[in-house]
């Protein structure tokens, strides 16, 4: 029976790939960006490849680079929330880490959330958000509940074909399609329509728009569904470009500035995290060379004129813009995540109303986002990156003038995360991400030889070799950020007379699974390399596990 089953991991390509175009119909401005976003993924594989000679990446290659997918869905009910978990189980997406946005001070929102995501070098992944009700008063908190208590967002056949993959452990490729089609046309669908016109409005003008969003609607319609891009910054100025935010000289200054940087600074490890389908062994035999400044402006006019083209002519297109700011660690701090996002437009909806009249309205929600991802930090770098952080966001909420001065804001961001080094070596001998460790042929042929167990000084000797661990999961300020760009609403107090504290297991009991800790899984894949690296060098015995 088994081998009648698809490979979940193949439903799960196909999946995001039929909702990146159900997503592109419905919002022309993704449809858009992903052709950005893969004009300039293009355009940084160009720089690496004078950066490193004798590397070639091909248009397919750059096409899979970015074809990576991160959505956000909202869930109003626990039983609703329950079938999600489980429908994304059929594509071997796993619960990953608890989130509440709560509790982030004046960003906070009403929801609890964690994330799908395959546990082993995952290509995609949905943040997914649970309303929870006892934010509100008692009254608003009744009408929420009698709201969703209408809805039933999986069909009887969605719910069908879940209980018989998870009965007969997989499910056959016709099924598969089945299901990724229930998604496409019902699950994850913007239909443009709405329920209750007053219950929409009186949440809105309270300042819980996501709530407004989560209640009223007849589906889990996608928020947004973000690629993955290989140089943010540039990215953020080829969108503001396209926009007409900045003219075509700012934007020329810009890129050289961006181009410049990255082409100085990128290394064999930026290549390995950035191009992960790239064998280490190939990368390895690349020569480094040094890209002069006619090259990055070379470049830079080539982009300029392919911007030129009437698919990147965003302005014509209804749009609010790009946001400010980008959030996460300044460029060039390669931990974490950093994202930006274009913001949400106003889209017209249809209000039915209780007795059968329909209203006319605007909902503003589905924005579009975009990331780019680094090293998954240890509990120290963790810690010395959230006291960056709160520095940083200290001197934003100051009110100095730099708020409308990118460029003095990026300097000034800069500051506190000074003390973050920039490159993995650094990174690794500082303790503060996590790294797969291997040895190399030095070491192999020293067997017998080595006297220390310390990973640094085995680095520092040649003897052993490192390779970050990508950062897969999410940061509940950062999102919290784009949240509130994008609502144009910045944080929200409970109104609930005792509202609750949620924590992991709240989460866990609802969706009926446990929720994997990201740290924990990290940390486990570095010392399981070290210990591989010691017995591979002759310095411990399998199943010794040393720090």
């Amino acid at each position: 029976m088994a081998d009648a089953f698809a490979d979940p991991i193949d439903l799960q390509h196909k999946l995001f790939a039929r909702l990146s175009a159900m997503f592109a119909s419905e919002v022309p401005l993704y449809d858009r960006s992903l052709a950005v976003n893969e004009l300039v993924n293009g355009l940084v594989c160009e720089l690496m490849a004078e950066r490193f000679v004798g590397l070639r990446v091909t248009a397919a290659e750059v096409t899979r680079a970015s074809a990576e997918r991160h959505g956000a869905i909202r869930i109003g009910r626990p039983d609703e929330y329950r079938w999600v978990a489980r429908f994304f189980g059929v594509f071997a997406m796993e619960p990953h880490n608890f989130y509440s946005m709560t509790d982030v001070g004046a960003k906070s929102q009403p929801v609890i959330a964690t994330a799908f995501r395959s546990a082993s070098r995952p290509e995609h992944r949905v943040f997914t958000s649970l309303l929870v009700t006892d934010r509100f008063n008692s009254a608003t908190r009744g009408r929420l509940e009698n709201a969703l208590a209408a809805r039933s967002v999986f069909s009887a056949k969605a719910r069908s074909l879940i209980e018989r993959c998870e009965r007969d452990g997989g499910l056959s490729s016709a099924d598969g399609e089945a299901l990724i089609a229930e998604a496409c046309t019902r699950i994850f669908k913007w239909t443009g329509r709405a329920r209750d016109y007053q219950l929409y409005t009186d949440l809105c003008a309270a300042g819980f728009k996501i709530a407004a969003d989560i209640v009223c609607f007849d589906s889990h319609h996608l928020n947004h569904l973000t690629p993955n891009t290989l140089c943010m910054d540039l990215y953020t100025a080829v969108m503001k470009r396209c926009f007409g935010q900045v003219d075509v000289q700012h934007f020329a200054s810009r890129g050289c500035e961006v181009l410049g940087r990255l082409a100085a600074t990128a290394d064999r490890h930026w290549l390995r995290l950035h191009l992960p389908h790239l064998p280490a062994a190939t990368v390895d035999t690349l020569a480094v060379a040094p890209v002069d400044q006619q090259t990055v402006h070379r470049l830079i006019q080539k982009l300029q004129q392919r911007l030129n083209a009437p698919e990147f002519q965003l302005a014509s297109l209804k749009n609010a813009g790009f946001k400010d700011f980008t959030e996460g660690p300044p460029g060039g701090t390669p931990v974490l995540l950093r994202q930006d996002a274009y913001r949400a437009v106003a889209e017209s909806v249809s209000f039915t109303e209780a007795d059968g009249s329909s209203v006319q309205g605007e909902h503003t929600a589905r924005f579009g986002e975009i990331e780019e991802r680094f090293y998954a930090t240890t509990p120290a770098g963790r810690a010395m990156y959230d006291t960056c952080l709160a520095e940083a966001e200290r001197s934003r909420s100051s009110g100095s003038s730099e708020a409308n001065d990118l460029a003095a804001y990026e300097r000034a961001l800069a500051v506190p995360f000074a003390r973050i080094p920039k490159t993995l070596e650094e990174l690794v001998t500082a303790g503060l991400v996590h790294a797969e460790w291997e040895p190399t042929a030095k070491g192999l042929a020293a067997r017998g030889t080595i006297d220390t167990h310390d990973f640094v000084e085995l680095l520092r000797r040649g003897l052993v070799r490192c390779e970050g661990i990508r950062y897969e999961d999410f940061l509940p300020l950062s999102a919290a950020g784009i949240f509130a760009s994008n609502l144009n609403q910045y944080g929200t107090r409970a109104e609930g007379a005792a509202p609750r504290t949620y924590s992991k297991p709240d989460l866990e009991e609802i969706i009926g699974r446990p929720i994997i800790e990201s740290a924990a899984v990290y940390a486990i894949s570095e010392l399981e390399s070290r210990q591989r690296t010691l017995a591979a060098l002759g310095l411990a015995k399998v199943g010794e596990i040393r720090s």
